[in-house]
């Protein structure tokens, strides 16, 4: 029989005494039964502050520890009451477990680190848990490590963005360091009092440290940025700038496309009955690609296409060449794409084509924060990187229903501060 030492290193709970193990026959589980030491015995559970004792609670209860080999095991003890001057009355702190959980802290570090690294059914079949249950878990983590590290420390140039987590228009405004590269802070929700709850929590001090923000055009949050960043310099991602052209280049090619299938000979009736596009049209939708693609990644098919456009559609193919324009002024940067970019409005000015005429209108609107997207080489590039991380990190788990844990889940696994394995540090 292992020694009592031996088996409170099995099950995690040192320092504290094992009197005793068992096997429940009846539930096929294994059964400690544990006894803090003196020295922790009477402290608050959530400030571990020594406390009078207030009364024994409910009696004993149990913790369930990491399963050894195939056999479920749980730890047992006491869970006496103390009043906190602070908390009021709440359950003792035990050194094995958290405040209110119902694991051990070797089991919760392993769900929370198992979440980051695997699939939802990985972790719910191995630890046998069910899902809800490692959403608590992980929340509980992640608050832990909040308590101990200050993630919003030493912030100068962030980047702000929204990704949609769930259908109808469920969101979550997500900000990254990015001079660490880490995901810093999340919250539910795309709007301006969302994003001020960031700021605010930041508190004036470093907010008047913050020297660049990179963010796309919302309205939202440029005013929020004015408003708590009034010195900082806010940075227009490139990608989004870009996109802004090639929307207005599918706008055109549509229109190009609907005037073709109207002429004669550019429709006619399929195996179906339905109307289908033929000759100049058909050729004209399936362009779609060969305009979108950088020039570099066309294939010889593409460039075949884009060059009967340059022939068939002069119009079509101006579009073409504005959005490249545009696309040239980040490729440059510097004070080159800044000199790109005010003939490219020259240019857009007098183009004569309605949908580039309105985007010129909005590149100067925001012009200043295109300017220093230029000066500073400062993108949302590693933001758009994050969101992918946290798409993938929603489909492993099949969704959440709610949005915290999603965000804890993101936290721990781009945050810079991903749990531990316990005991690891042995091996």
């Amino acid at each position: 029989m292992p020694s009592t030492r031996v088996w409170g290193r099995l099950l995690g709970v040192n320092p504290a005494v094992v009197e005793g193990i068992e096997f429940d026959e009846a539930e096929q589980v294994l059964v400690a039964a544990v006894r803090v030491r003196r020295r922790d015995r009477d402290r608050c559970g959530v400030c571990s502050r020594r406390c009078p004792r207030y009364d024994a609670g409910r009696g004993r209860r149990r913790w369930r520890a990491l399963d050894l080999g195939t056999v479920q095991a749980f730890v047992e003890a006491d869970a006496s009451r103390v009043r906190c001057r602070e908390h009021g009355v709440v359950v003792s702190a035990v050194p094995w477990a958290r405040h209110g959980a119902g694991h051990t802290r070797a089991f919760d570090d392993t769900v929370a680190w198992l979440a980051t690294a695997t699939s939802r059914s990985t972790v719910r079949q191995l630890m046998r848990i069910a899902w809800p249950t490692v959403g608590s878990i992980i929340t509980r983590v992640r608050a832990d490590i909040d308590a101990r590290v200050d993630r919003l420390a030493g912030l100068r140039r962030i980047g702000i963005d929204e990704i949609s987590y769930k259908k109808n228009h469920r969101y979550l405004t997500v900000v990254v360091d990015h001079d660490t590269g880490r995901l810093v802070w999340a919250a539910a929700g795309n709007d301006k009092p969302t994003l001020a709850a960031f700021f605010e929590l930041l508190g004036p001090r470093r907010c008047a440290r913050i020297t660049h923000v990179s963010a796309d055009a919302a309205a939202w949050i440029g005013r929020t940025v004015e408003q708590y960043c009034p010195d900082a310099i806010r940075c227009a991602d490139p990608f989004h700038v870009v996109k802004w052209a090639t929307d207005a280049l599918d706008q055109v090619r549509r229109q190009t496309w609907n005037y073709a299938r109207r002429q004669p000979g550019g429709s006619h009736k399929d195996r179906r009955g339905r109307t289908a596009s033929a000759g100049t049209a058909q050729s004209m939708k399936r362009a779609r690609w060969a305009l979108w693609k950088n020039p570099e990644n066309l294939t010889d098919h593409q460039r075949h296409k884009l060059a009967w456009i340059a022939k068939t559609d002069p119009r079509l193919y101006r579009a073409y060449l504005l959005k490249e324009g545009l696309r040239h002024v980040f490729a440059v940067g510097g004070q080159a794409g800044i000199e790109a970019l005010q003939r490219w409005l020259a240019w857009a000015a007098r183009c004569r084509i309605p949908e580039f005429v309105k985007l010129a209108r909005t590149v100067r609107s925001e012009l200043s924060a295109i300017h220093a997207s230029l000066d500073h080489g400062l993108s949302n590039a590693l933001i758009e990187s994050t969101n992918t991380k946290i798409r993938l990190l929603t489909r492993l788990a099949f969704g959440f229903k709610r949005p915290d844990a999603l965000i804890s889940l993101a936290l721990l696994a781009l945050g810079g501060y991903r749990p531990e394995l316990p005991d690891r540090t042995h091996t």
